[in-house]
């Protein structure tokens, strides 16, 4: 049996994901193949016995390498995969995503590069004053706020944290204040999916999020937040992410680089839960993708 897209998944707050896929799939007649781990060695035998194969590989499998023979496969038989792992280890390196952002002229966080703890034990001659009284501190490449350290200020705090993930660069970058909008912090995460963007406010101490409407966007002159994650995506070449970006009184800083571990979970379900269209169009989107890779 030959599928149009497969799609494995283990985590229980993908179903909704899962199923705007499914349901996006079977508008535009495209065959899906969904592994999980109930059929995971079964699937995995069939494919590397011919049995099945594959056009496109979407992998919410994130990390678990039980999953990875179908990615290796994937990627022997040179099939489209969606945000492939080598290209997400590279993009998800806030180290080096700063360096490019900035090389190619977006705005971030004034940041102080540390290498790795074991490389380099020992620091000296470190200028705090630019980053102002308080700070923050945050491993190169931890997800899910792993590691990160708001309202520092000190260097003994800096010293410490770089002995939590000894093996990873560490990042010092000066706090950024948003301006308000409406009693609402313009504090922003972006999806990019397929070349579209959705942009939504999110509260960064709730986690809540509300869709940017387009009145909105025109009220408040919102409207860079596409061109800025259009940017991204062509520095990171990631099929999709999300990014955030606040602003301040000054300009649109990106504060967030690049995350394409994307948390699925719909509003309806989860207080912080992405708006469900959000997800549905980014569904919606990377189907498209399938499609046109048929």
């Amino acid at each position: 049996m030959h599928y149009d897209l497969c799609l494995p998944w283990y985590w229980e707050y993908d179903i909704d994901f899962v199923r705007f896929v499914e349901t996006d799939c079977g508008k535009q007649g495209l065959t899906f193949w969904q592994i999980t781990p109930d059929n995971l060695l079964e699937s995995i035998t069939a494919l590397y016995k011919g049995e099945h194969s594959f056009n496109t590989l979407l992998d919410r499998s994130q990390g678990d390498d039980r999953f990875l023979p179908i990615n290796n496969w994937a990627k022997e038989y040179h099939k489209r995969r969606v945000n492939p792992p080598e290209l997400s280890k590279w993009s998800e390196d806030k180290a080096t995503m700063h360096l490019e952002l900035i090389s190619a002229g977006i705005h971030t966080p004034h940041t102080i590069l540390l290498p790795p703890f074991l490389e380099q034990p020992a620091l000296s001659n470190l200028d705090l004053t630019p980053l102002g009284d308080h700070f923050v501190i945050k491993p190169s490449n931890e997800g899910a706020s792993a590691g990160v350290i708001l309202g520092a200020s000190s260097l003994d705090q800096i010293l410490r944290a770089r002995m939590e993930f000894p093996h990873e660069k560490y990042l010092v970058q000066a706090t950024v204040t948003p301006r308000t909008i409406q009693g609402r912090p313009a504090w922003f995460r972006v999806f990019f999916a397929a070349g579209e963007t959705y942009p939504c406010w999110w509260h960064p101490l709730t986690h809540v999020f509300a869709s940017v409407t387009s009145s909105e966007e025109n009220k408040y002159d919102l409207t860079p937040l596409h061109e800025i994650t259009r940017r991204i995506a062509s520095i990171c070449r990631l099929d999709w992410f999300t990014t955030e970006i606040a602003l301040t009184h000054e300009e649109f800083v990106v504060v967030d680089y690049v995350n394409d571990q994307i948390d699925t979970r719909i509003q309806s379900k989860a207080v912080d839960g992405a708006p469900d269209e959000v997800i549905r169009n980014v569904a919606g989107r990377l189907v498209r993708l399938v499609k046109e890779n048929q």
